[in-house]
């Protein structure tokens, strides 16, 4: 017997059983929930708003507070160089010594001249004391009275003007050995021993003072603006009268140990840069700086109120602004739009976006997302020896020492502290 003759046709439990049978299947594929996603370790800081100082840095150039040009005085041939070049020379030190017999000659000649006026006035005052008597007496007319007193004053007078010959005879001589006026670093010889001097090539040498140093470095306009604004909107303050202290920075990266006060400001601004420049003034009593230095200058003393700081790497650069990743409540990343300011170290100002108390994430948050549970652990700010090296700092120095010598005038850095 078939199949088809002991079960009859019956198209409804044909379609159940296909029913079944598709359930059946549907039932089986089913696949399990997804499992949560991983909790993202990170480290994070806590939001608490302090007075935070501030630190302006521009790109500065030590100058000499004193620098001489060392001149003779007198013409005549030049005899001997006395000094070392480039070394450094004592105030009232012998640097150059010239021919001295023609002075020597020309003091002998204006001593003689002085004798023999003061050999005339002996005589005059002598006949005067003759003739004032007799003139009483009217022994003698009263002429030859006033040529008497008419000579001892012309012969008077001839004695003042020798002794003043003799004077500048012995200047001259003087002049002869030409002496540092100064304590400082003498420069290389003009002329060399057996030149000629006269007034178009009087020049030999010169002495730049180390102790104390100047540095000088430029504020731009927009800089000054900018920084009155904050003044006034009270996100800046300033040190009281505007005292400043100074640190500098030498291109290999060190510190100079010695501070200073800034003792100049231009009052006018420059025509072609748009700056005005000020100076600083530092002790230097080891000769350590040196005229001419390329230096990062440091101004100390400013403080922003109330400011809110994170570390550089916790803010992150979107497609239109800067975010951090903030810590909720329930421990989720949530995604914090923030207007940053100005870098202070290894720290970021933070104008807008962030409230005292809150947890933002700075180590890891590269694998932060969305919702992500975060576990949190504190962050530790590194050590000073920990950051960047000496080398990172000499080679955007280097960079900018030929700006400021194509402009010929120190410029400020473009941003401050970092």
């Amino acid at each position: 017997m078939r199949w088809n003759d002991a079960v009859p046709a019956r198209p409804g439990w044909i379609a159940a059983c296909l029913l079944c049978a598709t359930a059946g299947i549907s039932g089986c594929s089913k696949e399990a929930p997804p499992p949560p996603p991983p909790t993202v370790a990170v480290t994070a800081v806590t939001i608490e708003p302090r007075d935070t100082p501030v630190v302006f840095e521009f790109v500065g150039q030590t100058q000499s507070s004193r620098e001489v040009e060392i001149r003779a005085r007198v013409d005549g041939f030049l005899e001997k160089r006395v000094y070392l070049e480039g070394s450094l020379v004592k105030a009232g030190e012998t640097l150059f010594l010239m021919d001295r017999k023609p002075f020597e000659a020309s003091l002998q000649q204006a001593n003689g001249e002085l004798a023999q006026q003061q050999a005339k006035l002996q005589v005059a005052e002598a006949n005067l004391a003759r003739v004032k008597p007799l003139a009483e007496q009217n022994a003698v007319s009263k002429r030859d009275l006033d040529d008497a007193v008419g000579n001892e004053r012309s012969t008077r007078a001839a004695v003042l003007a020798a002794q003043g010959n003799v004077r500048q005879a012995e200047l001259n001589l003087g002049y002869a050995t030409i002496q540092s006026p100064l304590t400082g670093l003498s420069s290389f010889a003009k002329l060399q021993e057996g030149a000629y001097i006269n007034a178009q090539n009087s020049l030999l040498t010169s002495v730049a003072q180390l102790d104390p140093m100047w540095v000088n470095f430029s504020i731009s306009e927009n800089e000054l603006l900018r920084y009155r604004d904050q003044v006034a909107k009270g996100l800046l303050r300033f040190p009281k009268d505007i005292q400043f202290e100074v640190a500098i920075i030498l291109a290999d990266g060190t510190v100079y140990p010695n501070k200073g006060r800034i003792s100049f400001a231009d009052p006018s601004f420059s025509k072609e840069t748009g700056t005005f420049l000020v100076r600083a003034t530092l002790a230097n009593p080891k000769g350590v700086l040196r005229p001419g230095q390329f230096v990062r200058v440091h101004a100390l003393g400013a403080v922003r109120p109330n400011a809110i700081v994170v570390p550089q790497r916790a803010v992150q650069q979107g497609a239109k602004s800067h975010f951090v990743w903030v810590v909720n409540k329930e421990g989720k990343a949530e995604q914090r739009v923030v207007d940053a300011g100005e870098w202070s170290g290894d720290d970021w100002f933070i104008n807008r976006g962030l409230l005292a108390g809150e947890q933002v994430v700075v180590d890891g948050a590269i694998r932060v997302s969305p919702g992500a549970m975060l576990k949190t652990a504190p962050y530790q700010p590194a050590s000073a020896d920990a950051r960047a090296a000496p080398a990172s700092a000499a080679e955007p120095l280097s960079s900018e020492k030929e700006k400021m010598g194509k402009r010929g005038d120190p410029s400020k850095s473009a941003k401050p502290s970092k």
